[in-house]
């Protein structure tokens, strides 16, 4: 198994602003405030938290799972 990738760029939905992030690594981030809009984020239905909503790499979490980023 591949060490998980911990670095995601968030992308707004609202404004499109987007920043490079560290994820953490043993968690789900469920919220994260845009530091443009200062809009609160929250994941979309179904997903776990703002990094597989959001991200450009789905969380540490979720790529730990089989099948997960193939």
């Amino acid at each position: 198994m591949n060490s998980p990738i911990l670095e995601s760029t968030l992308t707004c939905p609202l404004c499109g602003h987007a920043k490079r992030e560290t994820m953490p690594s043993e968690a789900c981030q469920f919220l994260y405030e845009c530091e443009n809009c200062k809009a609160m984020l929250r994941p979309k239905a179904g997903d776990c938290c703002v990094y597989c909503s959001y991200g450009s790499v789905k969380c540490p979490p979720k790529q730990d799972q089989p099948g997960c980023c193939d």
